[in-house]
């Protein structure tokens, strides 16, 4: 194979089976580093959202003025995260039109006015800017403006020898008259988020019950009106929108979804299980309504029921997430057999999804088979050679079977692990720690060393670096870790520890607020964050802690995880994972 020619690599993993594509395109990458099409191939090859995003950042570092992959990025991004890397995309790219317009109609109507003369200068020649801006102005009901502004417009690009004739501005009207609704759509919801962050509550809640009314099957809007409701309204005003919105757009599952947790929440478990049929009724093939009512039934004891909807979803040919659910069911109730047989089963129908895989591998060793559990963890690896946990379950196993040669072998298996993903960094993590564990500074020193050259913006190598070296070295290395990490919240929650040994309590504060409010779906900062304030706040911020960390409800963090998986916790409420995380971490993590 070229190493060096894209389109043979694109070739290659096009002929490759589904379950190697990962690996070709991963090795031409690292052959061919600012490769567009390389690294936009690797992101579509990866149906996760949060490891899409990940491979394209990655991507962003090696080609910073790469348009395609701001616009990927953006893509599949919240509204929010898109503001963000828009602001950062305009100054990679600043002759993208495309962008700058992009980040306009993300802004409120004050900012969009401010980047739209920025674009106009760095692109002089672009009529749509100053469409752009005509359309802002009107759409905020400064009517008198668009005729001024398409004036001095056509006057700016007169100057700039851009021919400007009758057809195209013809053109460029019927298409603002397509979006005029687009535009008013925008608009509302622009001016109810203000009055909300005013403390306008019932001026935002009569925007969006217009606004609902006018656009009765636009999800955005409902939701947005949802939001507003579970922020300040009660839990039965914001069941009667939800039952409202259902009427008008009943195919928007995820109000259905919403309706159902909220009549659980308020411990209606009936009428929660009345909603969920009502939704499989009407939107008989979507599966998320279908685990939504088998969640219902599973975390009220109602195995029987969970396993009845967990067969008809199996009859009607679901996904490997459907195969999951029902070893986890078995798993519950003691059927190892079972257990294994849905798993296995899970298997020959989806080879490819790693948590079945993962499954196996616990079962065995749960059962105390460690040879079998070591070869389903293997076939698990040889299947999906990027999922990390599988590697790291593998290296823990071989040090646990082997004795005394148990790193040894745990390093070779973290070695082949690097091989097949060199730009990791939780691989990378996993290898350091696993020398650290037993003493060897000078070869973690070594791979923390290696694995921030590999990965130099990586949050948790940096958070891990920060703790490696002597006390009196953490603050620089904090101040480095910010600047190369570009704000990310494990950096952010190291730095709070800092704080916290050195008793400074406010500064600890604002840096573990800053590190859940970036990231409010890791357990492991909201466990730290409450433990803090178990040691050095009151009982209204430890109360508050506690109230947003349930309202988040998170699913990840190293330690989050291992506890809220385990089989005896498997029923436990959020507020009772954060005390067991807290627990867990032990009085050395605030070093």
């Amino acid at each position: 194979m070229c190493p060096k020619n894209e389109d043979v690599w694109l070739e290659a993993c096009r002929l490759a089976r589904p379950d190697e594509a990962k690996g070709v395109v991963a090795k031409g990458v690292r052959q061919i580093p600012k490769s567009v099409r390389l690294w936009l191939q690797a992101a579509e090859l990866d149906h996760d959202k949060a490891n899409k995003s990940r491979v394209l950042r990655m991507a962003l570092d090696e080609i910073p003025d790469s348009v395609r992959l701001w616009k990927a990025l953006v893509e599949i991004s919240s509204e929010e995260e898109a503001r963000i890397l828009l602001h950062r995309a305009v100054e990679c790219c600043p002759l993208d039109v495309e962008l700058w317009l992009a980040l306009a109609r993300l802004e409120t109507y004050g900012v969009a006015r401010s980047v739209l003369n920025k674009a106009r200068k760095k692109l002089p020649k672009e009529r749509a800017i100053w469409i752009a801006a005509a359309k802002l102005e009107e759409a905020n009901g400064n009517t008198s403006m668009v005729g001024k502004i398409i004036e001095r417009g056509i006057r700016a690009l007169q100057g700039e020898e851009v021919v400007i004739d009758r057809d195209t501005w013809m053109k460029e009207a019927e298409i603002a008259e397509k979006a005029g609704s687009e535009d008013r759509k925008r608009t509302w919801v622009a001016d109810a988020e203000e009055c909300k962050k005013r403390g306008s509550i019932e001026t935002a809640r009569a925007i969006f019950s217009h606004a609902c009314t006018v656009f009765l099957t636009k999800k955005s809007i409902w939701l947005k009106a949802a939001q507003l409701e579970k922020t300040h309204g009660s839990r039965e005003s914001l069941i009667a929108l939800l039952r409202k919105a259902v009427t008008y757009f009943p195919q928007a599952e995820v109000l259905w979804l919403m309706g159902a947790k909220e009549k659980w929440l308020a411990g209606d478990v009936p009428a929660a299980r009345d909603i969920l049929q009502e939704a499989y009724a009407t939107i008989p093939n979507s599966e998320e309504i279908w685990l939504a009512a088998f969640k219902l039934e599973f975390e009220n004891r109602e195995l029987e029921r969970a396993r009845m909807l967990l067969a008809k979803a199996r009859d009607m040919g679901g996904t490997e997430r459907v195969w999951m659910k029902s070893a986890i069911v078995e798993r519950e109730l003691g059927n190892n057999a079972e257990e294994r047989g849905f798993i296995e089963e899970g298997l020959k129908r989806f080879p490819s999804f790693f948590n079945l895989w993962l499954m196996l591998g616990q079962l065995e060793e749960r059962l105390g088979h460690l040879k079998e559990a070591k070869e389903a963890y293997q076939s698990g690896c040889n299947q999906c050679p990027n999922c990390i946990p599988l590697w790291y379950s593998l290296a823990n196993l071989e040090e646990k079977r082997n004795g005394l040669n148990g790193l040894s072998k745990a390093r070779a298996v973290l070695s082949v692990a690097r091989s097949k993903n060199p730009l990791n960094p939780e691989i990378w993590l996993a290898t350091i720690r696993a020398e650290s564990k037993h003493g060897n500074k000078k070869e973690a020193d070594s791979f923390i060393a290696k694995a921030l050259q590999k990965c130099p913006n990586s949050g948790i190598l940096w958070a891990e670096l920060i703790k490696m070296v002597p006390h009196h070295d953490r603050k620089s290395k904090g101040k480095d870790a910010l600047v190369k990490s570009d704000r990310d919240p494990h950096v952010f929650a190291a730095v709070a520890k800092l704080f916290w040994h050195d008793r400074k309590v406010d500064k600890a504060r604002n840096w573990f607020n800053k590190a859940v409010s970036l990231d409010p779906d890791t357990g492991d900062f909201w466990a730290l964050y409450y433990k803090f304030e178990l040691q050095h706040g009151g009982v209204e911020n430890q109360k508050e802690v506690l109230n947003r960390c349930i309202a988040a409800e998170p699913k990840h963090g190293e330690k989050w995880r291992a506890i809220s998986k385990a089989v005896e916790n498997s029923h436990c409420s959020t507020e009772a994972i954060l005390m067991k995380v807290v627990n867990a971490l032990g009085e050395g993590e605030r070093c």
